[in-house]
Formats: structure tokens, C-alpha cells, sequence
């Protein structure tokens, strides 16, 4: 990154982290990679239980990986041969997991984390159930607000993970949802209806925490996920 982008991105990275922290959220930071897995051996507590929310991230930074070690109870409903019967059994055990790994589709600099579900599975453990969450995520997760976030859902997150889910979506086939723009009287802003095969089902935004540093928000100094 050329260094004059690169001193305003950890500008917006600062920002964003002192607001998470105002927000009773612990905001953490790692330059990359290597470092991301060098603290998560920190974080994780060997044996403990572990859920996880569908993320790319986790895939692409090697979380993935660390988790499937054997050093924990890993709740992996993505593990070869699983059944969709024991899937669903294991994304509602993840909601008394110790720890519950996920990242999130936007995270905006006023402090705030903006996530849509289709089964909502992940923002339910974000929201309740495990002991701790922790949301890792990539530098271009991060957002001026909510206006920002949620177009962010519409032309980047929603699209890129209905073609990886192979849904027969609008933004599937299009590239971007079929009402892009966001519509300050209603966030998603789409008529009741419209997407049938929607993954958008539930918005959920996370503020200020009443538990604090329940939620730890690492931000990875790359792009990542979607």
C-alpha cells in the first residue's frame, strides 16, 4: 500500500478501534497473518470449546487450521462427511460454546458491528450464549457508518457469499442487490417479498455492550473475507 494510504487507513483503524473500545468492546490489532495466529494461540484456551460462525476470514488467515488442530473442542460443522442433520445439532450447540469465532460484514469507525444472517445461526451467538466472541476481521471491513455498512452488505458481502453458497439470488446473478442504495427509513430497504431466496434475513447491529470485552474485535491489516 502506498505509504501516504497507508498512514490514513491506520488513521480510520485507530478511530475505529477507540470507538469499539468507548462501545465495551476489547479492539485489538495485528499487522497481518503470522501475527493474527501468534495471538490466537494467546486467546484460545486449550480444550475449551469452540463454535464458529460461516466465515472466509478464518479460512484465508488459517484460523481454520489452528482450530481443527486437535487443541480444542472445535464444533466444526464444515468437517468432511457431516451431515446437514448434524450441522444444524452443531450450530446449536455453538450457543454454549466458551468461545465463538466469526467475523463481521462491516465494522464502522463510530463503533459499531453490522451483520445480516440468513439463518442467523452466527448473529445469535454474537449476540448471546457463549462466553466470549471474538470477531476477527480484514481492514476492508471497516466503514465511516451505518449508511456505509449497509451498501457494503448489499454490493460486496451479500453478492460474494450467495455465489459461494450457491444461492439463486438476485445479487447472485447480478453482482449487487437489486436495491443497492440505502434508504435511511429502512436499512435494507427492500419491499416485503422481493429476494424469495434471501440470505439477508436479519440485520443485526451491535453497539455499546453491557458485558464488557465479551466481544474482542481483531482487526488484520489486509483484506479479507467478504
Amino acid at each position: 500500500m502506498n505509504a501516504n494510504l497507508d498512514k490514513i487507513m491506520h488513521m480510520r483503524i485507530k478511530r475505529t478501534m477507540q470507538a469499539l473500545e468507548k462501545n465495551n468492546m476489547k479492539a485489538m490489532y495485528v499487522p497481518g497473518k503470522e501475527e493474527l495466529l501468534a495471538l490466537m494461540n494467546t486467546l484460545l484456551v486449550p480444550g475449551e470449546t469452540i463454535g464458529i460462525g460461516g466465515t472466509v476470514t478464518a479460512v484465508e488467515t488459517g484460523v481454520m487450521g489452528l482450530l481443527r488442530s486437535g487443541k480444542y473442542k472445535f464444533l466444526d460443522r464444515e468437517a468432511p462427511g457431516i451431515t446437514p442433520q448434524e450441522n444444524a445439532k452443531l450450530r446449536k450447540q455453538a450457543l454454549l460454546s466458551d468461545t465463538f469465532i466469526t467475523s463481521s460484514n462491516a465494522i464502522t469507525e463510530t463503533g459499531n458491528l453490522y451483520n445480516v444472517d440468513g439463518q442467523s445461526n452466527r448473529v445469535a451467538c454474537m449476540l448471546y450464549g457463549p462466553d466470549r466472541v471474538i470477531v476477527i476481521a480484514g481492514i476492508n471491513k471497516i466503514v465511516p457508518d451505518l449508511a456505509h455498512a449497509v451498501v457494503r452488505v448489499k454490493e460486496t458481502a451479500a453478492p460474494a457469499n450467495c455465489v459461494r453458497l450457491d444461492c439463486d439470488t438476485f445479487c447472485a446473478k447480478n453482482g449487487r442487490c437489486m436495491r443497492p442504495v440505502c434508504d435511511s427509513s429502512d436499512l435494507m430497504a427492500l419491499p416485503a417479498g422481493a429476494c424469495e431466496n434471501s440470505i439477508c434475513c436479519n440485520s443485526v447491529i451491535m453497539g455499546r455492550q453491557r458485558n464488557k470485552d465479551r466481544i474482542v474485535v481483531i482487526i488484520v491489516g489486509e483484506s479479507l473475507g467478504y
